[in-house]
This record gives structure tokens, sequence and C-alpha cells, in this order.
């Protein structure tokens, strides 16, 4: 069932996406794959550390490895043996003396506490202690970052290098993750040409395909691009079916607004069902939603910025849930607006801004001179996307949510 329009006959952001996101169904095929080759993949199990980490007690210092029973003695002590990271003590600590270890090294068996080397004086192979010392202090316990069977990394992460890293710190070198999903990306328009070519009178570069392919190749997709696709029932009709063949979702640029050439909206609702189109936001108004051949489908507007902006609040949550993701919201943060608004927009809108330092220090969005949903300088030139909700005004110096390009490319 269609989601419910307000009275301008739009649908509200949050309705669009909740339902938009009601419909993604996570690819339920996995594969094994190294860690070197994991990068973006999203786990299918939760994984489980192998060992205790650190595996032993370990220094945390450079320095001298002592037993607290020994703080008493002022006189200097000797040390009796030398460990390095590496290395294993090869005997307890004689009673009475320190040993010379070095960070990440094992304690020695009756060593429980570590003396930084800064804090000491050394003199003849022998060390006097400082006054205060915790009994403990610098020693990474055995276990004390991970116990040998916890839970590190839950099913549904999607794997960034710290991820990475933390399961390569527990000796896993393979892991079990969905396969790619598989998206086709379709760009429809008489007008569009690929760059390389000269343009004819009415031609533009076909600036869309090359930015959704690579946000999709951004997101670990695994993408077929179709087109560009000439303004043509027949020939669109024939492209979705094409499409619908071979990929878990597609998604198509240009075509769903109400031009009498944008033919992709009523092809989509001849070859399976739209369920989803004329969003209250700007830009972007166009984004339609539906299936063909039961494959999910994706239309975002043919403006470029609107297919950037849209893509990024919708087909991005979209594709990591398809992925398998359990956590699709980019995050967003309180920014101070250098700029007012004195009269409302009936849809939310989501200025290109850059954030900067003002005087006061606190962190500004300032809007790029233009916000036409044509103007691509205005992604380029700037840092993230500002939310001014609908039907408000605010004066300068109010906050606003501001979420970085950084949270939603990738």
């Amino acid at each position: 069932m269609q989601p419910s329009c307000d009275s301008s006959g739009l649908i509200p952001v949050e309705t669009a996406l909740r339902a938009l996101l009601s419909q993604a169904q996570s690819v339920i095929e996995t594969e094994t794959v190294n860690l070197n080759n994991s990068l973006g993949r999203v786990l299918a199990h939760d994984i489980h550390s192998q060992i205790d980490v650190p595996p032993f007690h370990a220094s945390a210092m450079d320095g001298y490895a002592i037993n607290s029973a020994d703080v008493a003695r002022r006189t200097p002590l000797p040390i009796s043996q030398r460990i390095a990271a590496g290395q294993q003590s090869s005997a307890a600590l004689v009673a009475g003396s320190v040993a010379r270890i070095f960070t990440g090294a094992p304690l020695p068996e009756g060593a429980d506490t570590v003396v930084m080397q800064e804090a000491c004086s050394l003199m003849d192979n022998h060390v006097t202690l400082p006054d205060e010392i915790k009994a403990g202090q610098f020693v990474r316990a055995k276990g004390c970052h991970v116990s040998q069977g916890a839970v590190i990394l839950a099913h549904g992460t999607r794997l960034d290098p710290a991820e990475i890293a933390l399961a390569a710190s527990t000796g896993i070198n393979s892991i079990t993750v969905y396969r790619r999903l598989k998206v086709a990306l379709l760009t429809t328009g008489d007008e569009l040409i690929d760059p390389g070519q000269s343009l004819k009178p009415g031609q533009i570069y076909n600036a869309n395909q090359y930015m959704l392919a690579n946000m999709l190749t951004a997101l670990n997709c695994e993408v077929t691009s179709i087109g560009p696709v000439i303004d043509d029932a027949a020939a669109i009709k024939a492209a979705l079916k094409q499409a619908a063949q071979s990929c878990d979702v597609i998604i198509s640029s240009g075509g769903v607004s109400v031009g009498e050439e944008d033919h992709v909206k009523a092809v989509v609702e001849e070859l399976g069902k739209l369920e989803l189109w004329r969003i209250k936001i700007k830009p972007g108004k166009p984004l339609a939603f539906g299936n063909v051949l039961d494959k999910p489908f994706i239309g975002l507007p043919g403006n470029p910025v609107s297919s950037f902006v849209t893509f990024c609040l919708f087909a991005r949550p979209f594709i990591l849930k398809s992925q398998g993701l359990t956590k699709t919201e980019a995050k967003s943060y309180p920014v101070t607006a250098d700029f007012e608004q004195t009269k409302p927009d009936n849809r939310r809108e989501y200025k290109r801004v850059s954030v900067v330092k003002n005087q006061e220090g606190r962190m500004t969005a300032q809007p790029y001179q233009s916000q036409d949903s044509a103007t691509l300088m205005s992604t380029t030139n700037t840092d993230g996307l500002l939310c001014i909700p609908e039907g408000v005004t605010f004066q300068r110096g109010e906050l606003l949510a501001f979420t970085p390009y950084s949270e939603l490319l990738g």
C-alpha cells in the first residue's frame, strides 16, 4: 500500500524512508573471504575471539617489572633479567630484584607491577625505585581487552579498517560475509552522451552515470551500467527487463518526473508496481520507488544534485540494509547556521553547506552560493548537507542538523 500524502500531495521524508526500508531484504548468500579482501564487506555471522587479548600479562611501558611487595625496599635493587617484546621470560623474577622490560613484553612469573624507566634511577646494574608506586600499574592483564570466546564483531557489521584490525588481533584470517549486492544502474535521456565525445547542440555529458556508479562502488556493490537509454517507452522497457534479469536492485536516473518524455514511471507501473512517488523534499521531489518484475526499483531524479541528494538519503540506506547491515542511519551533528531563513518552505530542504569555525570558535554552516539542483559545484565545494525542516524560519546563530559527506559517501 502506498504511503499517504499530506495536503500538498507529497509524501513526508520520514514516511517515505520508513516505507522504502520496510521493503529492503538482505541478500542471504554468503562467501568466505580472506581478511585482506574484506574491506567494506558485511559480516554474515558474529565473530568470536579465538584468544585472550593480550594472551599474557604484558608491560604497557618500557621500564622495570617488579613484585609490588618489594616496593618498600628503598635500596637499589639488582636487575636480574631482561625481557623484550616477543620474548618469554626464562625464569621467575628473583625476589628483591627487578626485570628490565619493554612495551608489549610478557611479565615474568612473580612480577605484578611495572615502573616506567623515566621514574627510576639506574647505576651499576641496580635500580632505585620512586617513592610512589601503585601495585599493578602499567600492566595489561591477560584478557583485559578481549576475553577468549567473546563476540568482538556482530553479525551485520560492515568491515572498516578498525574492525579488520580487531579481527586480526585475535588470530582470525578469514571470515564469512554476505555476497556483494548486484545493482543495475540505468540512466535515461536523449540529451546524454559519454564524456570524451564532442557535444552536439542540445546534448550534455552523462555525469549521473559516473557519479552514481562510483557511489555504488564505494558501497561495495557490483554495478552493471545500462545506458544512456533514449527517452522512448519501448527502449526503457527493454532496458528495465534486462536489468531485472541479472540484479538485486535497479537504480535509474531521470524519467520519473511529469514531462511528456518522462517514460520511466509509466514503464515501471506496467512491469511491476510503484510504491512511492513525489517526496516532500528539496531537491529531489520526483523520487520514485517500487519494483520491476519483483526486483526493487529506485528512480532518482535526472538533475544531478537531486540525484546525489536522494541517493544519499534514500538509496544508500536501502542498499546498506539489502547488504545485510543492521545500522543504516548516517550520523548528523548540530551546527550553527551562518544565515537566516525568513520565509518557510513547505518541503524539507537539504542545503549544500561548508562548515567553518567562526571568531567565537563555533562551527558554522555557510550555504553554497547556488543551490540549483543542476549545480554539481555545490557538492564538490561543500562539506555536507544541512537539513532545514519544512515550515520553519530561523535566525542566524540557530542550530540545525548537519550530515557530513563522509557519513553519506561509502
